[in-house]
């Protein structure tokens, strides 16, 4: 059975990217790099509120 992933964001909160991306790397962490069907899931909405939150608040150049 195929799953559709939504591609709207609804992030539970105005997070940075900075955030979502620890996030990120807590998730691939606690994985030990091989994602799980429900990991995977959580990782691609993850991803989508980080691309919507680096939008918002671009990074600044060094």
């Amino acid at each position: 059975m195929l799953h559709s992933m939504s591609t709207t964001v609804e992030p539970d909160s105005e997070r940075s990217a900075a955030e979502v991306n620890e996030e990120i790397r807590a998730l691939w962490l606690r994985s030990g790099g091989t994602l799980t069907g429900e990991q995977r899931e959580e990782y691609q909405r993850l991803v989508l509120e980080w691309a919507a939150a680096a939008q918002r608040r671009p990074a600044r150049a060094a």
